[in-house]
């Protein structure tokens, strides 16, 4: 159990499905993160073969933690009754995972699912109730609507994934005492800098969502580089690195375990 383990840098959000064939292994990607002190890493599902494969990981390699999910784009590809099966399957495996994600609501294209998505994401957040998991949560150009749903819901705990939303809305996720992540993109991302700046480091916690955001826009990002965004509160916060490797697992463990 990680509350055993003494504190470690820590991935909250990565999709180890999406490598290409070719590029790392996984074997490779757990060795790098052991190398880097990085002990814990937060696979996260979006569809049900994805949620598969992330429950395999989990179970073959002790580093990995699983959350499975829905994405919202994945799910508009699947009928009611499939995602019913899904959430279904994602309840029945409740004592293997420790988080539902990744889940949410997104309006890159357009808001022309409003209705539909809010449905599916309402859902999803009854199951996380239900079983008692946090939420790992996208929000891509839906951020008013998803922070609203989620205080209609009176949900506790929330992981609040790559939030790009405005500063109000970053003031009513400290209140309702959510998380909110660093991605490793922060080492330029002006909005994430100034999140790390106003945001109190309880909640807080570090991500890297590899394959992407690579700390210096390369391909393709990985859990070790998760260490970036851990420099980055250091520095900012003004706060020695070790010191903030231990309060980011305090909660790591408050939120998850």
């Amino acid at each position: 159990m990680e509350d055993r383990v003494a504190p470690c840098f820590i991935d909250t959000h990565c999709h180890l499905d999406l490598y290409n064939e070719g590029e790392i292994s996984i074997e490779n990607i757990i060795k790098n993160a052991r190398d880097s002190m990085v002990k814990i890493i937060v696979a996260n599902g979006v569809n049900p073969d994805s949620n598969r494969k992330v429950l395999a990981f989990a179970e073959k390699y002790s580093e990995i933690k699983a959350s499975l999910g829905f994405y919202p784009i994945d799910a508009l590809k699947y009928s009611n009754t499939e995602i019913d099966e899904e959430l279904r399957f994602i309840e029945s495996n409740k004592e293997k995972i420790i988080a539902i994600g990744e889940v949410g609501m997104d309006f890159k294209e357009d808001d022309s699912h409003l209705a539909c998505q809010k449905e599916v994401f309402a859902k999803i957040i009854q199951l996380a109730i239900k079983i008692n998991k946090p939420l790992i949560v996208h929000s891509r150009k839906a951020e008013e609507e998803v922070v609203g749903l989620l205080e209609k819901f009176k949900v506790e705990k929330a992981l609040m994934h790559c939030f790009s939303g405005n500063f109000s809305l970053v003031k009513r996720i400290v209140e309702n005492n959510w998380t909110l992540t660093i991605p490793t993109n922060v080492k330029f991302s002006e909005h994430f800098q100034k999140i790390i700046a106003g945001v109190p480091i309880k909640n807080l916690l570090c991500e890297t969502d590899s394959p992407y955001l690579h700390p210096d826009k390369r391909w393709p990002n990985e859990p070790s580089n998760v260490i970036e965004s851990y420099k980055r509160i250091s520095e900012i916060k003004q706060i020695p690195l070790e010191k903030v490797k231990k309060m980011l697992f305090e909660n790591y463990l408050r939120l998850f375990l």
